[in-house]
C-alpha cells in the first residue's frame, strides 16, 4: 500500500469546515473532548491510494477537503468508478473489518480519522452518532438510486450538468460565491475520470463541456478552473429543479 502522510490540521472541532454535516454534527462539547482523545488527521496526495479493497481497515472517518474516487475491480482486471467521496463523506464501516473498494484521492485530501474500535464503542454509548450515520448512509442510498437515474435516463449533456452541479455544490473547501452569486470551483476529475464515472466516451465529454461552455452555462480556464455564473441555470440544464435537491 501507498503510505500516507500523516498530519495534524490546525483547527479545533468547533471551526471545522465539515462540523455541521459530518458524523460528529449532533456531538457536544464533551462528546468532540471525547472524539478527540482517538481522533488524527492523514493527508494524502492526489493520486494517492488510501485504501486498497479487501485491506483491513484500523480506521474510520470523514474526508475534511479534497475529493477522493470509489473504485471496484472485476476479477478480469477491468475497473469501474463507483461514487465519489466529498468533504463531510464519511469513509469506512463500523462493524465491518474489511474495505469493499480502492478508495483513492483524486485531490489533495485531509481527512479527520478515528481509530475504529473506540468509535464504535462512542458509537454503542452515544446515540445520536448512530442516528446521524444512518442518515448518512439513508441519504448516500437516496444519492445512488438517484444517480442511476443520471447514468440511465439523462443525456449527456445533463450527465455532464448533473456532475458539475454536484461538485460545486458539496465541495466546502473549493465553493465559493462571487460578488454576483457566481460559483467557482476548481474540477477535481480529469475529462476521461468523467467519462469513466459517468459512462460516457472521453470525446463526448470533451463535446458536452465546449458546448456548456460556448452556450454561457459555465465558464472555464485551463480545463479545470470553472465559474458558474448562474447555478440555477446549470440546474435546469441537469434537469434537476432549481432548489437543488440532493443528487449524492
Amino acid at each position: 500500500m501507498v503510505k500516507e502522510k500523516t498530519a495534524f490540521v490546525p483547527h479545533d472541532c468547533v471551526d471545522c469546515q465539515i462540523r455541521h454535516r459530518a458524523v460528529c454534527a449532533k456531538c457536544d462539547v464533551t462528546e468532540l473532548e471525547q472524539l478527540e482523545t482517538f481522533k488524527y488527521y492523514r493527508t494524502y496526495e492526489a493520486g494517492q491510494t488510501i485504501i486498497w479493497s479487501g485491506d483491513r481497515m484500523d480506521f474510520v472517518g470523514s474526508v475534511v477537503s479534497g475529493i477522493a474516487t470509489l473504485t471496484q475491480t472485476m476479477e478480469d482486471g477491468r475497473t469501474q468508478m463507483v461514487g465519489l467521496l466529498l468533504p463531510s463523506d464519511f469513509v469506512g464501516r463500523p462493524g465491518r473489518d474489511g474495505a469493499a473498494y480502492d478508495v483513492v484521492a483524486t485531490t489533495d485530501l485531509v481527512m479527520c480519522c478515528f481509530r475504529k474500535r473506540p468509535f464504535e464503542k462512542m458509537m454503542a454509548q452515544t446515540p445520536h452518532i448512530a442516528q446521524r450515520l444512518l442518515e448518512m448512509t439513508l441519504d448516500e442510498l437516496d444519492a445512488a438510486r438517484e444517480w442511476m437515474l443520471v447514468l440511465g435516463r439523462k443525456t449527456a449533456r445533463e450527465k455532464i450538468a448533473s456532475l458539475l452541479s454536484i461538485i460545486a455544490r458539496r465541495d466546502a473547501t473549493l465553493n465559493l460565491r462571487g460578488v454576483d452569486g457566481e460559483m467557482v470551483f476548481d474540477l477535481p476529475l480529469t475529462r476521461e475520470a468523467m467519462a469513466d464515472y459517468l459512462g460516457l466516451t472521453l470525446e463526448t465529454v470533451s463535446r458536452q463541456i465546449s458546448a456548456l461552455k460556448r452556450d454561457g452555462v459555465i465558464q472555464l480556464e485551463a480545463k479545470r478552473h470553472v465559474t458558474v455564473p448562474d447555478f440555477a441555470r446549470l440546474m435546469e440544464e441537469a434537469g434537476d429543479d432549481s432548489d437543488g435537491g440532493m443528487l449524492v
